[in-house]
């Protein structure tokens, strides 16, 4: 999701600040909204929402799904 397109820019921190990382969708109060969810399935989840909102599955769309499984959240550390 770009972050751009996020509620409020993105999605909060524990203190209240907006994550640079996170969208609202998927992070709140300085939690994951869906903590068990694989890559793939948030990978789905935003396709689903980029769709609704009227972005065009397009190589740019889906240059940010494809992202997904690289950020912090899912690196294997």
């Amino acid at each position: 999701m770009p972050l751009k397109k996020s509620p409020n820019g993105g999605g909060s921190n524990t203190d209240g600040t907006i994550s640079n990382i996170y969208c609202a969708y998927c992070y709140e109060s300085g939690q994951f909204t869906n903590p068990d969810w694989t890559a793939s399935q948030m990978q789905d989840f935003v396709k689903k929402k980029m769709k609704e909102m009227g972005f065009m599955m397009s190589l740019f769309a889906n240059s940010f799904v494809k992202k997904i499984p690289s950020l912090k959240r899912w690196k294997k550390i």
